[in-house]
């Protein structure tokens, strides 16, 4: 059986090596190569590196849309997608005599889109986890095979469960696929009334807003850690939050006003209550534990500035 997998970030590589020590991958499919860093160093994609390791041959097209015959020439039974980050033409799509598989990270039809881990914990969810899908023209509305879910820990970033997540997906694919094979799988229509989306995250929605209760500031920021970062402006500087953990206590203030600084690092005014920022990045420097950037600015400076 031939198999194509379609992929790009590293939260595709389990799901790519899981497929290469049981199936017969025969080829790759991945974003271009970007530049990366200051000197610009042009740098394949994660799941290109494992191809190339292995021997696959990888192609990147700029547009799939225009670019496909090279995929189909290598005359796959199924293809495999996961984090791919184009849309896949119908003519992919219906070429495959067991079709195109989808690990997506949602149990949809909750979460259809690019970034649903980030807003699974942005959006305060309790569970989340992984569905096998068919593929279809339409953003994730593919019938559904099979979903496993995982809890949400308040100690989850979405680095964290971005790792979790896509070993899930490795597993349940494999746990999956022979049912694919064999014809015996389920096949589950999306309830459409059910749905929601996960938008890859706009530069707009990383702003923190500490008008909201400090459980949402506190879901929005580890759901933005590491990447992309949720920030927000002190002294009309942007200063990227990493890491916060809720308070109880109120204090007098206004909301995003630093009202004390203690050990565990700068206590800020929520809409409910307060919260304590311990990770932070200021504008221009390294990302560093709250009390350190305290400590070369100063306590007294920083009581009674409001974060915005």
């Amino acid at each position: 059986m031939k198999v194509v997998f379609m992929g790009t970030p590293d939260f595709a590589v389990p799901v790519l090596e899981g497929l290469i020590e049981n199936y017969n991958v025969v080829g790759v499919v991945s974003q271009p190569d970007k530049e990366v860093g200051r000197k610009r160093i042009l740098t394949p994609t994660e799941v290109k590196k494992v191809a190339l390791e292995h021997g696959i041959e990888v192609f990147q097209p700029k547009k799939i849309r225009e670019d496909f015959s090279d995929i189909l020439k290598l005359e796959p039974d199924i293809i495999v997608t996961c984090a791919y980050g184009q849309i896949i033409p119908k003519e992919i799509l219906d070429y495959p005599r067991l079709g195109c598989i989808n690990v997506h990270g949602s149990l949809l039809p909750k979460l259809r889109g690019g970034a649903p881990i980030h807003h699974a914990i942005i959006d305060g969810e309790e569970e989340t986890g992984i569905t096998i899908m068919y593929m279809d023209v339409k953003m994730d509305s593919g019938d559904i095979i099979s979903q496993k879910s995982i809890k949400i820990e308040d100690s989850d970033t979405v680095e964290i469960l971005w790792d979790k997540l896509s070993l899930l997906g490795r597993d349940l694919l494999l746990e999956t696929l022979p049912s694919i094979i064999d014809g015996t799988n389920k096949r589950i229509k999306q309830d459409e009334e059910k749905v929601t989306f996960g938008f890859n995250i706009k530069r707009e929605e990383e702003h923190l807003d500490f008008t909201k209760t400090s459980r949402e500031v506190f879901n929005h920021i580890r759901g933005l850690s590491s990447i992309p970062g949720a920030y927000a402006v002190l002294d009309e500087k942007e200063m990227k939050i990493y890491s916060s953990s809720i308070l109880d206590k109120k204090y007098k203030g206004s909301c995003g006003e630093i009202v004390d600084v203690t050990k565990e690092g700068i206590v800020v005014v929520t809409g409910d209550a307060s919260i304590i920022l311990k990770e932070v990045k200021p504008f221009g420097k390294k990302r560093m534990d709250a009390c350190s950037y305290v400590n070369g600015v100063g306590r007294d400076n920083l009581i009674g500035k409001v974060y915005s």
